[in-house]
């Protein structure tokens, strides 16, 4: 599942509202690079105006569903660990590929199909616009907010879900938001 929330960035923050009212439903929190540029997530968007939206966040959640999750489970249970490592890696790398097609029917929709690549190694090497990331790496290390994403998305009607500990169910899925801006990229805090 994905879609298109507006929002607007105000200092480290992203605050987000609500496609439909347009009230404001929640803002994610970024740190800051200590160092070099002094990067953040929210450098990539629009200044908050007025307490409007002037910006668009995509979001996105996959899952290769239950089914890779219990294939998974069930080979390791049965001490096969060579064909439970093989399958498992196999489902975590196509919910990975789910993502990054979901990242480029967005940009298309975007408008920003002219600049997409026209060899698979290019998507590889990330030479396309924006960038998508997932919370609980640097940039955006709140784990948590994963589940703000599902349930703005949501998620139920691909029965993704998450924990008490903070993890994603079916194990094999992914979140991230999106941005489009033609500078962002990957960085650390």
């Amino acid at each position: 599942v994905y879609g298109y929330f507006p929002c607007a960035s105000y200092k480290n923050s992203l605050i987000i509202f609500d496609p439909i009212t347009q009230k404001q439903i929640g803002e994610f929190d970024f740190p800051r690079q200590k160092s070099g540029k002094r990067l953040c997530i929210s450098d990539y968007f629009n200044k908050l105006e007025n307490n409007f939206p002037v910006d668009v966040l995509p979001m996105q959640a996959v899952t290769m569903g239950e089914e890779a999750g219990n294939y998974s489970q069930e080979l390791f249970k049965k001490d096969k660990y060579s064909e439970y490592l093989y399958f498992h890696g196999l489902s975590v790398q196509l919910a990975e590929a789910c993502a990054e097609y979901i990242h480029s029917l967005i940009r298309i929709e975007c408008g920003f199909k002219s600049s997409e690549p026209d060899k698979i190694d290019d998507y590889l090497l990330q030479k396309y616009r924006g960038c998508r990331y997932s919370f609980g790496y640097p940039a955006c290390p709140e784990v948590s907010y994963s589940k703000r994403q599902l349930d703005w998305l949501g998620a139920e009607r691909i029965n993704l879900r998450m924990d008490e500990s903070e993890q994603l169910h079916p194990e094999q899925s992914t979140t991230a938001i999106v941005s489009l801006h033609s500078q962002a990229r990957y960085f650390s805090t």
